[in-house]
């Protein structure tokens, strides 16, 4: 009996411990979501200079993991039902490791290459490690889905700071910028490594499976205002990540100040993450945020447009407002607009795959409108009827209604 009490004992001790290094394996696995993309933005200027390559070039650099997100996010959980969801992200972490190596070893086609590895890596975590939180701590996910997010937007904003400074003032390059992101995802795979003691296989259930393909999203008004919703404050996102800087830069900024109110622009969106996601759960109807979300971005984007660097910050920090914002009111969406885990798990699956499809347009259209009329303003008005896109579906999918499987609605996108 006592050994039996020891043992029990020890399993729970052992339990406790795993848990411990769950949360760290998984905020570190989060950390690595952002950051090898946001690195990029501030560093296009010097890409560009010494590959020789066109701004629709350097603006694809975002493009092709959005592409990546797009086609590989509806495979990523089949991927994870047959071989465990620790595995597959033990193995995406390494491709990750690869592919940030290959991006900065200076020469165009290994850049594409380990753009693709990243991508493709990065687009299997983003997919799983909502459902892993969901599976591992359900009676915590609004804790661990906030210091998810949280994690995911603080290591983007550090990344897009300090990009410059490793490149110019520690003498790293534009390549040993990029490529020292590659440690922190060394680190994270040494702290997932753990988790292949408690691997278990995720079996799908052939009637879950079927009773998911008994909603027919593909029909639903509501599911594709939902789905442009993502996919234009993802656009929205990664254009200004991706572009911003080299404005600035053009307009006078050092490329550290530019690189670094990107990071102001990202730390403002950290608070909002927490905040919005209470809010809405709480709202019948969420137009409101949507409207406040689409108005931030309207006025920021205009700010940056009148050209005045006086009160740059003011509309750095309220585009990540609405960044935050957007964002969280899309993934609240997924719950607030479905009746059972399945179909949110549907609908997850459409607008990521969908509205990635849709944000990767955005970098590569903003880089080849300004290879056309040299000079930034097309550009940003494409920002803008974006943004007021984003109003008119954000109206839409903020309507106090759920997805069915025979939503063939009547009602116009704003209704």
């Amino acid at each position: 009996m006592i050994t039996e009490g020891k043992t029990e004992s020890t399993t729970q001790l052992s339990m406790k411990g795993r848990g411990w290094l769950l949360v760290l394996g998984i905020l570190f696995i989060a950390a690595n979501l952002r950051s090898p993309l946001t690195s990029v933005g501030p560093l296009v200027g010097s890409i560009h200079d010494s590959l020789g390559i066109s701004n629709t070039m350097a603006g694809s650099l975002t493009t092709i993991p959005l592409l990546a997100f797009a086609v590989f996010s509806t495979f990523a959980p089949r991927i994870a039902e047959r071989f465990g969801m620790a595995p597959v992200l033990l193995v995406s972490l390494a491709l990750l490791a690869v592919g940030i190596i290959l991006r900065s070893l200076s020469g165009v086609g290994t850049l594409v290459t380990g753009t693709v590895l990243l991508g493709l890596s990065i687009a299997v975590c983003n997919v799983l490690l909502p459902g892993l939180i969901k599976e591992e701590f359900p009676k915590k996910v609004g804790i661990m889905t906030g210091s998810y997010s949280v994690s995911m937007n603080l290591c983007g904003a550090i990344a897009s700071g300090i990009s410059v400074p490793i490149a110019h003032t520690m003498g790293m390059g534009w390549s040993g910028a990029l490529g020292c992101w590659g440690i922190l995802t060394v680190v994270s795979l040494l702290l997932w490594l753990p988790q292949m003691r408690f691997h278990r296989k995720s079996v799908a259930s052939r009637e879950v499976e079927k009773e998911a393909k008994t909603v027919h999203l593909w029909r639903s008004n509501l599911a594709w205002k939902i789905t442009l919703f993502m996919g234009l404050q993802s656009l929205l996102f990664y254009t200004i990540v991706s572009w911003f800087p080299e404005i600035l830069r053009q307009r006078g900024f050092s490329a550290d100040a530019a690189g670094w109110m990107v990071s102001l622009m990202q730390f403002a969106v950290l608070p909002v993450t927490f905040i919005v996601p209470i809010i809405a759960a709480r709202m019948a109807s969420q137009r409101t945020l949507a409207a406040i979300s689409a108005g931030l971005f309207l006025l920021g984007i205009f700010g940056i447009a009148s050209g005045n660097s006086t009160w740059t910050p003011l509309w750095f920090i309220m585009i990540g407002v609405g960044v935050g914002s957007s964002f969280s009111l899309a993934m609240m969406f997924f719950a607030l607009r479905t009746q059972n885990t399945h179909e949110a798990a549907a609908l997850s699956g459409m607008a990521q795959s969908i509205g990635y499809l849709l944000a990767a347009i955005g970098p590569t259209l903003f880089g080849l409108l300004h290879d056309v009329t040299h000079n930034w303003n097309v550009p940003l008005v494409m920002l803008e009827i974006a943004s007021i896109l984003l109003l008119l579906f954000g109206l839409g999918a903020g309507r106090n209604r759920y997805i069915h499987s025979n939503d063939s609605e009547k009602n116009s996108f704003t209704n």
